[in-house]
């Protein structure tokens, strides 16, 4: 019989507080302490890539008193979790400015049940900023006006845009969407600058809208 040593864990138990903040999106927590530390400047990816890997599935809910970007395209393609598909609605922005950003993700932990992850950024007319932002979303609401838009373009001629011809896109200049609220669940940016960065884990469910 072996003893185990002084201080070791029991194989096979498994700490479940641990285990429940693993499904707190990691990466975006990340992002934002790596923004806390670096001043606010980042490479960042709020989700992963649906064209390399599978996303959770889980929605992620953003509200802007103001979003101000240029380079605007969108078209319609799918994402994948591991269990189901999600037909989504791609948009790409080059250069975006989100006044008042909010971020939140709802998530029920073992023990603790529903917890919220909230971030804040961009207050004080200081916005965040985004470079090369892509949102994955399947509602989005608010007060919007582009310029120089074309509709009907195929989205496979946009830069970066989907593979195969005939998909049925949009593109504008500039794109301005006030009273921002967008239900997504994947965000990916080459650099995501969070202003003013505030991040708070809180029991319940409290969304940013």
């Amino acid at each position: 019989m072996t003893v185990p040593e002084p201080g070791s864990r029991p194989a096979g138990h498994t700490r479940w507080p641990r285990l429940g903040w693993v499904m707190v999106p990691t990466l975006l927590v990340s992002g934002a302490l790596l923004a806390a530390v670096s001043a606010g400047a980042l490479p960042v990816s709020l989700a992963v890539s649906a064209q390399s890997m599978v996303i959770s599935g889980q929605n992620l809910k953003i509200s802007a008193d103001r979003l101000q970007g240029t380079g605007f395209t969108q078209y319609v393609g799918m994402d994948r979790s591991k269990s189901q598909a999600y037909p989504e609605a791609i948009a790409g922005i080059d250069s975006a400015d989100l006044y008042n950003l909010c971020q939140s993700m709802v998530v029920r932990l073992p023990v603790v049940g529903e917890t919220t992850l909230r971030i804040g950024a961009g207050g004080g007319g200081k916005p965040a900023h985004a470079d090369h932002l892509v949102v994955h979303t399947d509602d989005l609401g608010g007060d919007a006006v582009f310029s120089d838009i074309t509709i009907g373009q195929d989205a496979s001629t946009f830069k970066n845009g989907p593979d195969g011809a005939g998909i049925f896109g949009q593109r504008a200049d500039t794109v301005r969407i006030d009273h921002l609220r967008q239900s997504t669940r994947e965000v990916t940016a080459a650099t995501f600058r969070l202003t003013g960065l505030h991040l708070g884990v809180k029991s319940g469910s409290k969304p940013c809208y």
